[in-house]
């Protein structure tokens, strides 16, 4: 296990559920967003920039340690992720970081910590098994937890929501804890994620950042809203899981919801710009990364949320600014499961013990000039499945391959909204051979459908078994150790005052 002598500092900023496509080069032009452009300046951006897999939990674990989630075993959003994977905060603490998570990362399972030695927060979804779906019951909605497209209806303002008062607190605990870090108590470099859960429907947000886009010209989706009967088979099971058929979707809709959406862009813009000016008062360095777990719809093709395979449910984007890579964009695709051996390579850790194991490769060689080959590989499992769908991106194709559905081919150069499919083209045989090929040497999807299966059934076991009698939580309690903090009779208060100022002495 190998380190640098000098090893930097590393500063992850997560988002959630942020729409790729809005990130083609740093954000759009028109997005009220000054200080992730202040950022993507000096940071190599990545265009084509892809999740493992379309929901929140196996998309994080995924991010989190380099491997997909038929690895990861973690298929959707109630599987437990095994305190044995190792993460990148695993490789950086072995490696002599000190580990900090401040927000979201939908750990599911006793294991709420996977590697950090410090959580700020606690999070914002259940980490127990009561999400999970079934394959066994094709069809079925689960009301108490599925989405519908009541964030839709409910779009508009509000001061305050469930989810801004977490990324209110996700943001104080992070702004704080930089401060903690700049008066160096401990020596170790620091790796910090601040995790936000914005913008994540439901689709509300705070007026000021409303009144941002009362003239905005991208309210309406591009492709709008299309007949049930003329979607794909996976996009009519995800309309079926969503309820769509239940609501009346208008217009108004459709655009205070987009609105709402981008108004919370520019709500976590103001919330990194504290952060990050926070780090620039403090005269603390660091490697800096900013990343999505999945995307949105955002009503393309009257689809929303994420679950799909789609570019707005399934590209995220990826900006790194680091002394290591050249600012500039990057169009080759690549994962957010890539991250893992980026954050290990910038920080000189060592990753060959699980390397044979890990679907990510380090993106450094990408933002020093060079180019790569291989595929970006997607994975999705969860609810709205009935089969395990795989996912090929390489080039300018994208291949998709479900055993209940036709395949799907798309020329992502010209056709940008999948609007094609040309797996059927006798024009394009040798390309369905090729990806053909690849898909049956990377994956069972007889032991992958099997593997699910099996998790599912056990989960559903446990969960009811556990929900009878006294029911212990694995929710992570955040501890505040308040005899340690600000004056006590046990500290010398000239020392405190002293060592608990920054800067010292001016």
């Amino acid at each position: 296990m190998g380190t640098k002598k000098t090893q930097p500092n590393l500063l992850i900023i997560m988002v959630d559920q942020l729409n790729g496509t809005l990130f083609p080069n740093g954000p759009a032009n028109w997005l009220h967003t000054p200080h992730l452009k202040a950022l993507a300046k000096k940071s190599t951006r990545f265009a084509n920039s892809y999740t493992a897999s379309a929901l929140c939990a196996p998309g994080r674990a995924s991010f989190m340690s380099g491997q997909l989630p038929s690895r990861t075993k973690v298929y959707d959003n109630a599987a437990e992720f095994a305190s044995s994977v190792p993460t990148y905060a695993h490789h950086l603490r072995r490696a002599g970081y000190q580990t900090c998570l401040s927000g979201k990362m939908h750990f599911v399972g006793a294991d709420q910590l996977h590697g950090f030695e410090e959580r700020l927060t606690t999070d914002v979804y259940p980490p127990d098994f009561g999400w999970t779906p079934d394959y066994r019951k094709p069809g079925e909605r689960i009301d108490w937890w599925y989405h519908n497209m009541g964030s839709v209806t409910g779009s508009g303002i509000a001061e305050i929501t469930n989810q801004m008062e977490y990324d209110d607190e996700v943001a104080y605990h992070a702004t704080r804890k930089i401060y903690d870090l700049a008066r160096g108590h401990d020596e170790r470099p620091w790796c910090l994620t601040v995790s936000f859960t914005h913008p994540h429907d439901p689709y509300v947000a705070r007026k000021k950042y409303w009144d941002l886009y009362e003239n905005c010209e991208h309210l309406m989706p591009i492709v709008g809203p299309m007949p049930y009967e003329e979607h794909d088979a996976h996009s009519k099971r995800i309309l079926d899981a969503n309820d769509r058929g239940n609501y009346d979707i208008s217009d108004q809709d459709i655009r205070r919801s987009r609105r709402a959406y981008f108004a919370n862009i520019s709500y976590l813009d103001d919330k990194i710009g504290q952060i990050l000016e926070t780090l620039k008062a403090t005269r603390q360095e660091a490697t800096i990364l900013f990343v999505s777990d999945h995307g949105d719809m955002l009503g393309e093709r009257g689809l929303w949320f994420k679950m799909s395979f789609y570019e707005g449910s399934s590209r995220v984007p990826i900006m790194i600014a680091s002394p290591e890579m050249e600012p500039g964009l990057v169009e080759q695709p690549v994962s957010n499961i890539d991250i893992c051996p980026t954050l290990c390579e910038l920080a000189g850790v060592d990753m060959s013990e699980v390397m044979p194991w890990t679907e990510g490769e380090s993106l450094v060689p990408l933002g020093q000039g060079k180019k790569r080959e291989s595929p970006v590989a997607m994975e999705y499992a969860a609810e709205a499945s009935y089969a395990p769908l795989v996912s090929l991106r390489a080039g300018k194709w994208k291949f998709n391959r479900c055993v209940l559905d036709p395949d799907q081919l798309f020329d992502m150069e010209s056709d940008p909204h999948e609007l094609t499919n040309l797996a059927q083209d006798a024009a394009h045989v040798d390309i369905v051979a090729d990806f053909d090929a690849q898909i049956k040497q990377r994956w069972d999807l007889a032991q992958f459908d099997a593997e699910v299966r099996h998790s599912q059934a056990g989960r559903w076991v446990v969960y009811e078994a556990l929900c009878n009698g006294e029911y212990f939580p694995w929710d992570y309690q955040p501890l505040q150790k308040a005899s340690e903090r600000y004056m006590r009779n046990h500290m010398d208060l000239n020392v405190l005052e002293e060592n608990q100022r920054f800067p010292r002495g001016e």
